[in-house]
């Protein structure tokens, strides 16, 4: 059966393709920006693509869905950035809320940078948690760590899931992989595919998770993986985070060189298919990569909503040679009032 969503904020379609391949339907996929709605509609010429600012949209049009899935921006609350919260004005949970009240969909779904579960925010996160409450929504929250669900690199992210109690009494967290996908197993055929001679020799020395993929953002001056200590973690993975490559490593590329990622490779560091394509240039397609939730994590906890949904038993617990596969299994409830 698939399930009803709403999609806010919906970027370069990260969460909107992981809870689609948990067996959602989305009624509208709701974005700001031109270029990532054209890679929405590109990748995805079904889905109903709106670019909309959301504190224009009407939800009451949307009564009745199953599910309210927003990735609301996070600069009021990143550590890169001042974290002024509810003083930064492009803080968006007021305008989410408002269509959870119109919308009235029986499940809610909101992932944030880790800087939304520090102390400094528990007031905020207090308020909208109670503001949950008063909508006749159970809510927890759990920051999640990417490297948890078949994703090569640490990417932690705030997810908080709210619903109604006849479902919130069956809804169980993702648990996580039992191995963890390195660099050097998620990329050596992306780096050898132009015959760079190399690129088993490297695999091995990419033996780790990545480091959180950053370098996305509107203001950042182009598309490198982030700020010094960034690149430095990058460098021990023998990996050059100073740019992005217009193609993998050829013949003539040292053997023991450092290569930079291009666009497709930092797409499946993300959990991105292949297949997806990203429009624009380099700066703008790697910011829809660069700030996207990972599409294997939006799939997990698609899953256990929907588990939640259909009371459905536990699965068994995944391995990373299932590859992309998640799957669920019930495991030790986490309250969400509690850090």
């Amino acid at each position: 059966m698939n399930y009803s969503t709403i999609e806010l904020c919906a970027g370069g379609g990260g969460q909107a393709l992981g809870l689609e391949m948990a067996g959602f339907h989305h009624e509208a996929v709701i974005e700001y920006e031109g270029q990532y709605c054209t890679t929405l509609r590109k990748n995805r010429p079904h889905w109903n693509v709106l670019q909309m600012d959301i504190r224009s949209v009407d939800g009451s049009q949307f009564t009745g869905a199953d599910l309210l899935a927003a990735g609301v921006p996070c600069p009021p609350f990143s550590v890169a950035g001042k974290q002024l919260g509810a003083d930064d004005t492009r803080d968006m949970f007021p305008a989410a809320f408002k269509l959870v009240e119109e919308a009235k969909p029986r499940a809610v779904l909101f992932e944030n940078v880790p800087g939304f579960a520090a102390k400094k925010f528990s007031d905020y996160r207090a308020k909208l948690i109670s503001r949950l409450h008063g909508l006749g929504y159970q809510t927890e929250w759990k920051v999640l760590e990417a490297q948890d669900f078949g994703v090569p690199q640490l990417r932690p992210r705030f997810v908080l899931v709210a619903l109604r109690p006849h479902d919130a009494e069956h809804f169980v967290w993702p648990i996580p992989f039992l191995e963890r996908r390195t660099v050097g197993i998620a990329l050596l055929d992306l780096m050898a595919e132009c015959g760079w001679l190399g690129a088993e020799a490297w695999a091995e020395l990419a033996s780790k998770v990545a480091p959180t993929l950053v370098g996305g953002s509107k203001l950042h001056g182009g598309p490198d993986l982030g700020p010094t200590r960034a690149r430095q973690k990058w460098a021990e993975l023998s990996v050059d985070g100073r740019g992005i490559a217009d193609a993998p490593p050829g013949a003539d590329f040292p053997r023991d060189g450092m290569p930079r990622l291009t666009l497709r490779m930092a797409a499946r560091v993300q959990s991105f298919p292949d297949s997806w394509a990203f429009t624009g240039g380099k700066t703008a397609a790697y910011r829809q990569i660069g700030n996207a939730f990972p599409p294997n994590v939006a799939k997990a906890v698609g899953l256990s909503i929907r588990a939640a949904f259909e009371r459905s038993p536990a699965y068994p617990r995944p391995t990373a040679g299932e590859g992309r596969q998640l799957q669920l299994m019930e495991q030790p409830r986490t309250s969400g009032l509690k850090k």
